[in-house]
């Protein structure tokens, strides 16, 4: 920094007021972590830039309210301005994981039975992070059972680039790729293991990704050829888990996460979808498969809850006419309780990124 100063106000002033500035999540201040850029002083008035780890930050309003706090103490400050970018970190990439250089984190999206609404929250999920800001693709890993396309309202075959590559179709500012672009409706995917294996490895290598933030992968359910693919090809893919409050999809849940666990996939935490209801006409709720089951699990077992989704028909009808909820109702309770998990799940990223012993790169 050049050292820039007006009226005794300086650069080193307001470092100085910044170090004592907490990233709540990290624990470090934002000096230390290099996360205070292009300081500009005018008369009074103190503008500089915080570099927030993922877009989706869920504690940007406190870190930029502390920040102006500690600033606005220095004797002639008179305004202070916050500005805020991002720049998403990843794990290093490995000399073992070729397949999808531009591809910072990978968010694989599992749970241990169907009918949790598993797809739901991973297309929510990415959705939620590409309207934070962030680079976000989404592969459809459900080989037998592919439908992210339907929920996202993509038809049309992909085509191939220059290079021979596979182009993945874009919508929502989602890059989408799903098995269901190759096959007719009523076509089943009859195939075993080595034909699952071989068709994400497929996805993975011959699809032009780009650069992305978060790769989110939906998983099928249970703990089978897909999910063992995925923990082998890519070594660096973090899980989370979505289950249900009710105690069977808690106990499969359990057995997912130990699949994980076993096979070095580190698990960010645990969501719980179809927590609730809320009746539209008389506001009561309900709790039609119990409460508190996600929650409970994840202290169980030393995780991260990253948040409730209630039962909403909404869901239903924008999954089934490929606008998403959080697209066909950004405004609606339900469309905000899937962006906050969104960014309870790039905040756990940034935190396990950061703290992790592999190396990090943060361009």
């Amino acid at each position: 920094m050049s050292g820039n100063t007006f009226d005794g106000l300086s650069e080193a002033a307001v470092l100085r007021a910044l170090s004592n500035v907490q990233e709540p999540e990290l624990h470090k201040d934002l000096v230390t972590l290099n996360m205070v850029r292009n300081i500009q002083i005018e008369g009074g008035e103190v503008r500089f830039t915080v570099v927030l780890t993922t877009p989706a930050c869920p504690l940007r309003g406190q870190i930029e309210n502390e920040a102006r706090a500690a600033v606005a103490a220095i004797p002639g400050v008179s305004r202070v301005t916050v500005d805020f970018t991002s720049d998403v970190s990843r794990r290093f990439s490995r000399a073992d994981e070729p397949l999808i250089p531009g591809v910072r984190n990978v968010i694989a999206v599992a749970s241990g039975k169907g009918g949790v609404g598993k797809s739901t929250v991973a297309v929510n999920l990415a959705i939620g992070l590409a309207q934070a800001g962030a680079r976000v693709g989404i592969l459809d890993a459900d080989i037998h059972g592919p439908n992210v396309p339907l929920m996202m309202g993509v038809t049309r075959q992909p085509v191939k680039g220059p290079n021979d590559k596979i182009l993945p179709p874009v919508r929502y500012n989602v890059r989408i790729m799903s098995i269901a672009f190759f096959m007719s409706a009523d076509t089943p995917a009859i195939w075993r293991g080595p034909m699952v294996h071989s068709a994400i490895q497929q996805f993975l290598r011959d699809v032009e990704w780009g650069e992305l933030d978060y790769l989110v992968i939906d998983l099928p359910p249970g703990t089978g050829d897909a999910s063992l693919t995925v923990a082998q090809l890519l070594p660096s893919a973090r899980a989370v888990i979505v289950t249900t409050p009710q105690d069977v999809a808690l106990l499969d849940a359990g057995r997912s996460l130990a699949m994980f666990r076993k096979l070095n996939v580190p698990v960010l935490g645990v969501i719980e979808n179809m927590s609730f209801f809320h009746c539209p006409h008389c506001g009561e709720r309900t709790d039609i498969f119990g409460h508190g089951g996600g929650a409970a699990a994840a202290q169980e077992q030393g995780l991260k809850f990253l948040g409730s989704i209630a039962i909403d028909p909404a869901i239903r009808l924008g999954s089934d006419s490929g606008k998403p909820v959080t697209i066909a109702n950004p405004e609606s309770a339900t469309a905000a309780s899937f962006r906050e998990v969104a960014s309870q799940v790039a905040a756990a990223i940034s935190v396990a990124n950061a703290t992790e012993d592999a190396p990090v790169i943060i361009s």
